[in-house]
Order: structure tokens, then C-alpha cells, then sequence
């Protein structure tokens, strides 16, 4: 995916408090990300994400179901509209939809998704619930390009946070929040820099370097040997 030597022009998708739409206008107002803003498009005319727009003077665009005959005129519409704001990537930012292959195919690994899981465990939604029920160690959250599929697409980054004996699922969610805001403009970067390369399923990051170091949780002595 190919650098640019301007600003990488995205649009925002979105439908509800918009804090990580948040997370990427402050990326790019403080210079730690090559982006701008283009255009959000709501599907929500009363998301609290518009408001942030206004504050920034960053160009909206709602467009409701209502309008439209069925679901793809008006991902058409969608379409259009980022089309006509010179839009190279797309960002989903809590857009409460499912896309459709129309959608997807018009911006092929140009469409990246915040989800707040280990992906691929607990797609969809309630997903610290899941997580709580299922008496996970670790939760946290992914950044993956979109396909076809829900929450399906190539991992890009993922950070993980402890699940601690007393969590709910609003404790745990306001802890991952925080690392989503943190992650999601890093992915961000990495494809306005051109360090992005998918090959099959898996998405190489250019000059990367694994980490070599494990988490644990909890963190204890298992063995005489490690003590």
C-alpha cells in the first residue's frame, strides 16, 4: 500500500459518542498522525460524534436508513459521498452496521475497524459479557481491516489488557476504551506511511519487529524452577 507524500485523506464512519473518531482528530491536530479528516458520514443525526465535528470544523455528512429503499442504495450513498471527498481510507468509528460486499469492495483493505476484543475470539456485540462468562485472562481490543465477514478481516495491531477478579463488563470496557484510543491511530499511521502489505490473512508491518517478551495473568509462580 503505497505512501503518500501528503496528508492521507480519510473519512469516518460513525454512530454514536464518536470517541475514537475523538482519538483520531486529536492524533492528527497534534502531528503524531499523517491523516485528515475529510468527512464523517452518521447514520445517527443525533450522535454526539457529529458535535465533536462541529468543534473541529471537520465536514458531516448524515445519511439515514429512512432515506432509502433498501440496505444497498444506501451504502451506495455512502459510497458516493466518501468518493466525493477524495477519500483513501475509511475508518469505522462504532458504526452500528453491517457493511455491505458493495461497500467493502469499493474500498478493498481501505476499510479499517476498532473492536473491542482479542479478535478472533467474541466478534459481534456485548462483548466484555462474553468475555466475563467465558472467564477469559486477557480482553483488549483489535484494529483489523474489513472483509466480507463480521469483525473477520485481517489483524493489523491488538492490545491486550488483565481481567481482574472484581470486573464488569463497564469496568472492563472503560479499560480497554483507553487502549483503543491509543492503537487505532497507530494503525492509522502505519498505512499512511505504506508499511501495510496483507498477504493472505495476515497483514506485515514494514521495518516491524515482533515483540519477545509474554504477558501473563495472573501473574504468579507456576513451577520450583521459576521461583
Amino acid at each position: 500500500m503505497p505512501a503518500s507524500s501528503n496528508k492521507l485523506p480519510i473519512g469516518v464512519l460513525i454512530s454514536g459518542s464518536g470517541s475514537n473518531l475523538q482519538s483520531i482528530i486529536d492524533a492528527c491536530e497534534a502531528g503524531r498522525l499523517d491523516a485528515e479528516v475529510k468527512v464523517v458520514v452518521s447514520n445517527n443525526p443525533t450522535a454526539y460524534g457529529l458535535e465533536r465535528c462541529y468543534k473541529h470544523s471537520i465536514p458531516t455528512v448524515v445519511i439515514t436508513k429512512d432515506e432509502f429503499p433498501d440496505k444497498a442504495a444506501f451504502d451506495d450513498e455512502i459510497i458516493k459521498t466518501l468518493n466525493a471527498n477524495g477519500v483513501n481510507l475509511v475508518a469505522l468509528a462504532g458504526f452500528m452496521r453491517i457493511l455491505t460486499p458493495a461497500l467493502v469492495a469499493a474500498f478493498p483493505m481501505r476499510i479499517m475497524n476498532i473492536h473491542p476484543s482479542l479478535l478472533p475470539a467474541f466478534p459481534g456485540l456485548d462483548v466484555q459479557r462474553k468475555a466475563l462468562e467465558h472467564g477469559v485472562r486477557f480482553a483488549g481490543c483489535t484494529v483489523h481491516f474489513v472483509d466480507a465477514g463480521v469483525d473477520s478481516g485481517p489483524i493489523i495491531i491488538q492490545a491486550a489488557v488483565p481481567v481482574l477478579d472484581d470486573d464488569t463488563p463497564e469496568t472492563l470496557s472503560k479499560r480497554i476504551l483507553v487502549q483503543e484510543h491509543r492503537i487505532y491511530p497507530q494503525a492509522i499511521q502505519l498505512y499512511a506511511e505504506g508499511r501495510l502489505n496483507v498477504r493472505n490473512r495476515r497483514v506485515f508491518i514494514t521495518h516491524g519487529k515482533n515483540a519477545e517478551t509474554s504477558l501473563t495473568n495472573p501473574q504468579c509462580t507456576l513451577f520450583k524452577d521459576d521461583r
